[in-house]
């Protein structure tokens, strides 16, 4: 437990990497993967793994997290002696995670809680949770936390592709036009979370390798808009591209002081399909 007694919580569309989750007792409350014969807690009842070996019987969905779920999670926080929670979640474009959390907030008695949305998804919101985490052992005070999250989340950016399109299709997140196109011309979309949080196309690729060497050149060019960075980058073991990006990274981008590297939840492997790999950049908060 940090020193100020806060408690740091999370989704499970954060992809915060585990050992930090662990070393640092940041909570996750799991988001649910449906399927016909039931729902899942995303990283308790269900792995990716599992979900991408169910893909050839069945695409599930996903709901959020409930609000007695995420007001258990807090209450179990304050029990543990915690006297204030920060909870960080993935974009409200996206998911209404973030709308949910911040209802039983404002119904937490006696127990304050501020909720950063984060308006990304992914590792690039789990780069925002960990920040989180370094901004409260540092001292820096609860009521400054939600705001400097906030400005900390406009910079922190994330830029994805996938091989396959029909994922996306199938959860609602790209349009019949792009998916048509894209498969009969063989063109990867790199996407990136816009202003509203949403997901957007920032470039069009054709081939795997362009697209992803797309997305490392964008990571690159945010990069120099300041002075230190910190890079994630996200992948599945069907496209286990880890330790060639985090080399590419750190011999491209002079000024980057850490490669956070992450899996992708079951929850978000849904929307996408096992070869999503994503990159995302984030400036120092100090």
């Amino acid at each position: 437990m940090n020193d100020q007694r806060i408690a740091v919580l999370t989704d499970t569309g954060t992809n915060t990497p585990a050992d930090f989750c662990e070393a640092h007792d940041v909570r996750n409350i799991p988001l649910v993967v449906n399927y016909a014969d039931g729902s899942y807690r995303s990283g308790v009842d269900i792995t990716t793994d599992e979900v991408i070996d169910r893909f050839a019987t069945e695409i599930p969905t996903t709901s959020l997290p409930s609000p007695a779920d995420i007001q258990a999670a807090l209450e179990a926080a304050r029990a543990d002696g915690y006297e204030r929670a920060v909870l960080v979640t993935i974009s409200s474009g996206l998911s209404a995670t973030c709308q949910t959390a911040e209802l039983v907030a404002r119904q937490m008695e006696g127990f304050p809680v501020t909720v950063v949305d984060t308006k990304s998804i992914g590792v690039a919101a789990g780069l925002v949770v960990m920040a989180a985490v370094e901004m409260i052992e540092a001292g820096v005070p609860f009521e400054e936390l939600g705001p400097r999250l906030a400005d900390l989340s406009e910079h922190t950016r994330v830029y994805f592709t996938v091989r396959e399109l029909k994922y996306l299709r199938h959860g609602g997140r790209i349009n019949e036009a792009t998916y048509r196109l894209g498969s009969a011309l063989n063109i990867k979309p790199v996407f990136y979370c816009d202003a509203e949080g949403k997901y957007a196309t920032v470039k069009k690729a054709r081939g795997w390798e362009k697209a992803l060497a797309a997305e490392l050149a964008f990571v690159q060019e945010q990069a120099k808009r300041y002075e230190r960075v910190v890079c994630a980058v996200c992948c599945t073991k069907a496209e286990d591209r880890l330790d060639e990006l985090t080399a590419k990274i750190r011999e491209t981008i002079p000024n980057v002081v850490d490669v956070v590297r992450s899996g992708i939840s079951p929850d978000l492997i849904v929307h996408t399909g096992a070869s999503l790999v994503g990159m995302a950049v984030q400036p120092c908060w100090r």
